[in-house]
């Protein structure tokens, strides 16, 4: 008897060769050994770019982590970016504003920035009232935002994580002010508003990579590159798959291994 069910044998050794390449990727990273380059992301390389304007003209940067709860994954990915952004303005002594919709965001938000003062050595320049809970509504929460840039002027507008209807509305009042404005989600119906209105964007799985792109940490960057092997692997399948059904139909050994 099979210790494990007919239909999950290739399921399992596919998931042992991700977990094989992940293992390998990390160790290889950790010990300095040459690993696959990761494709360049305007968007975030652009990130200092943005910073550095908001320092030169003596204005704030506005940081938004979208609308998505704590457990959205678009979400956590935000607070990889926010982390970078945030060591970046504590470096340069520039201000960042950080306008949250949940909760149980925004005690999450305050940490992070809290830290990134405090490991570059100012902590006495976190400034707690800089990190706003303005409403979990969804348009009273693009509203705040809107009031906030509007007031605040910041010369660089971020956008990063779970954007639904109000995308539009807070990058519009973004290019209205002038800021330089990068924006990122993998909301996919959201994603031409920011293409048509902010300087850099961030589309779909580049959110994701963010954290691991912008800290090079060798257990992210193992993640990340098996993560692509992986989905190179998955297109590879699928198109096999696809020539085999179509040019040799009684040949179906690949849909039968899939299969067990």
């Amino acid at each position: 008897m099979s210790i494990l069910e007919k239909s999950m044998v290739a399921p399992f050794w596919l998931q042992l060769c991700y977990f094989a390449a992940v293992i390998l990727m990390i160790g290889r990273a950790k010990r300095g050994l040459k690993v696959p380059e990761v494709q360049k992301v305007p968007g975030l390389d652009a990130l200092e770019e943005a910073i550095g304007r908001a320092t030169e003209m003596g204005r704030p940067v506005f940081y938004s982590p979208g609308i998505g709860a704590v457990n959205n994954s678009q979400t956590m990915a935000s607070f990889a970016a926010l982390g970078h952004v945030a060591r970046q303005c504590a470096r340069y002594d520039t201000a960042i504003i950080v306008a949250n919709r949940i909760p149980f965001v925004q005690p999450i938000t305050e940490e992070i920035v809290r830290q990134a003062f405090v490991q570059e050595g100012k902590p006495e320049a976190y400034v707690a009232e800089n990190i706003r809970f303005l409403s979990d509504d969804q348009f009273a929460y693009a509203s705040g935002c809107v009031g906030l840039m509007l007031r605040e002027r910041p010369a660089a507008s971020i956008l990063i994580g779970g954007f639904w209807a109000e995308s539009l509305v807070m990058a519009e009042v973004g290019s209205q002010i002038g800021a330089i404005q990068i924006a990122g989600t993998a909301n996919t119906a959201q994603l031409p508003f920011f293409v048509a209105v902010c300087d850099y964007c961030l589309i779909g799985d580049e959110i994701y990579a963010a954290g691991a792109y912008l800290s090079r940490d060798p257990v992210l960057m193992g993640n990340l590159i098996a993560q692509d092997w992986g989905k190179m692997l998955g297109i590879a399948i699928v198109v096999l798959g696809s020539i085999i059904a179509t040019f040799t139909p009684q040949a179906n050994w690949l849909v039968d291994f899939l299969k067990k």
